[in-house]
């Protein structure tokens, strides 16, 4: 609805296993919160030790965006821009405070920057049209087609790159322009009012976290959970790359490498995509950043309060 006041939001951001989700659980209880998940794995119905996910019975307050789909089902930044933002007028209309918490940072950017996806973002005819055209004429032919349509993003993209080059030409078709939408990404305008907290802490505890956390996936039945969605026919879902603790148990379970093996693997992948997601959100000017080595859940939200008066005061004073 056009001039409407938009909700004031805070998200809490940083990487796999710093204790995001304790830490906004806890703020949640103290200011009448409730959670939007921004974590590309829990939307996916089944997948629940791997990811994290808070167990429905364990948690103190109201949570979105999980469970949203089948293992099956592909999913995307700009669906859940749609189902982030609906839940945070949802959370806002209830008398709520809405706290994004989560590590994908695309998704967050998504629902949380002011970002327009095309209509055709998701799988649509012209999806298709577009990608049997590639496989019809060729990568070069294509590209030389975005050219002509689109000359500032052919020069951005290699012409071997076909999923962007179908992207550019999809958004074209739809009057909007790859390039500009590249130069929009380092903008990071909000859509909200915001308030980005993101923690941190010393590597050696991260990594020792990330070490305690694998091992109590396990302990918890990772390995159960995968072969059940194996016999559900989800393998192309669990050996997608960024199913991290799923796609390196599935050679265990067709007997081609030992649990000791794939236990390291996804010690390895986690600790690799913590540094990634660590990258991500450095380079965020917005963050403001909260050390929180040693500290408890309680701890960590005490200091992200405190970091939060200045900007929204009315959450620290009844």
């Amino acid at each position: 609805m056009p001039g409407r006041v938009r909700p004031a939001v805070i998200a809490i951001v940083g990487a796999t296993c710093v204790g995001k989700t304790e830490t906004a659980e806890d703020l949640a209880v103290r200011v009448n919160g409730q959670i939007v998940s921004a974590d590309s794995m829990q939307v996916y119905r089944g997948m629940n030790i791997g990811t994290a996910k808070p167990a429905p019975e364990r948690r103190r307050v109201p949570y979105h965006c999980i469970d949203l789909i089948d293992c099956g089902t592909p999913y995307s930044a700009a669906l859940f821009q749609r189902d982030a933002r609906a839940a945070i007028d949802l959370i806002a209309a209830d008398g709520g405070l809405p706290i994004v918490c989560g590590g994908t940072g695309l998704y967050l950017r998504a629902a949380l920057d002011d970002w327009e996806f095309p209509a055709g973002e998701s799988a649509t005819p012209a999806r298709f049209r577009l990608e049997a055209l590639a496989d019809e004429l060729g990568p070069d032919a294509l590209h030389a087609r975005l050219a002509q349509v689109d000359p500032a993003a052919a020069a951005e993209i290699h012409p071997n790159n076909v999923r962007r080059v179908v992207r550019a030409l999809e958004m074209a078709e739809h009057g909007k322009s790859y390039a500009e939408q590249a130069e929009r990404f380092s903008e990071r305008t909000s859509w909200y009012p915001m308030t980005f907290i993101g923690l941190t802490m010393q590597r050696s505890e991260l990594y020792a976290r990330i070490e305690e956390r694998v091992d109590a996936m396990l302990r918890a039945g990772l390995l159960g959970e995968v072969a059940g969605l194996l016999a559900s026919g989800y393998r192309d879902a669990l050996t997608a790359s960024q199913a991290i603790g799923y796609k390196e148990l599935v050679p265990v379970l067709e007997g081609t490498t030992t649990l000791s093996e794939a236990t390291a693997a996804i010690k390895q992948a986690t600790r690799r995509y913590a540094k990634r997601q660590s990258t991500w959100f450095r380079a965020d000017p917005r963050i403001r950043w909260l050390d929180v080595t040693g500290l408890s859940a309680a701890e960590r939200s005490a200091g992200v309060l405190e970091l939060l008066e200045s900007s929204l005061p009315q959450l620290t004073h009844d």
